[in-house]
């Protein structure tokens, strides 16, 4: 019995096809900046939703489409090659974070000229989802998809507290609203806080791919 060559190298192409997704969504995001009439949308102030209000909102759909799409694929690789139990908190916490982008997708965020909408509550409310699924959803798997790689089963869990760490920051904003203070959404640069957050994710993420690229496993053989 030998491993076919063709399904040894599948992994690693799936890996690098998650990565190319992964990595074509950010750099659509950060191509709005300098795109008009997105340029003018604030980086530090001003969500990265906000894109989704102007003509560039299918650049906007496009490049969250495809993170959903990388990570959706890089968890479903992770069940097919038994590193994670579909019934395990991961690939739970996993699908999550894949469903709410297509949630924020499918409902913008709040466009306050206008009004408030309940499309935009739903689109808060899965933001939140997402921003902290992914990263507790990591802190679950690494041990998992990592067993003979500490360190990079460390850098994905240490990826994944600076993520929440930068979330902290927008929680510590809303309590000090609640305590007295100013609107939370001013007390900091929310739309730095919100970007560095993102990146921090999408860094994490990509370790998921990690396991795939190393791997000389095949899940089928031929008799020669």
């Amino acid at each position: 019995m030998t491993t076919t060559p063709a399904l040894t190298r599948a992994p690693r192409i799936l890996a690098l096809a998650c990565l190319t997704a992964i990595a074509g969504g950010a750099a659509l995001v950060l191509l709005l900046q300098f795109l008009p009439p997105t340029d003018q949308i604030s980086p530090v102030h001003r969500t990265i939703s906000e894109y989704a209000l102007s003509a560039n909102k299918w650049i906007f759909d496009v490049a969250v489409l495809l993170i959903a799409v990388g990570s959706a694929v890089l968890f479903a690789a992770h069940v097919l090659m038994r590193a994670l139990p579909v019934r395990s908190a991961a690939v739970v916490l996993g699908a999550l974070w894949t469903v709410s982008l297509l949630v924020v997708v499918a409902l913008p965020k709040t466009d306050w000229s206008v009004g408030p909408s309940l499309g935009g509550v739903v689109h808060r409310y899965a933001s939140v989802v997402g921003f902290v699924c992914l990263p507790v959803g990591l802190l679950f798997a690494a041990r998992r998809i990592f067993p003979d790689s500490p360190g990079w089963r460390w850098a994905a869990r240490a990826l994944a507290i600076v993520s929440l760490a930068w979330f902290g920051l927008i929680l510590g904003a809303v309590g000090y609203m609640l305590a007295g203070g100013g609107p939370w959404w001013r007390t900091i640069p929310l739309g730095l806080v919100e970007r560095l957050l993102a990146a921090t994710e999408l860094l994490a993420l990509a370790t998921l791919a990690v396991p795939l690229l190393r791997s000389n496993r095949a899940e089928v053989t031929q008799v020669t």
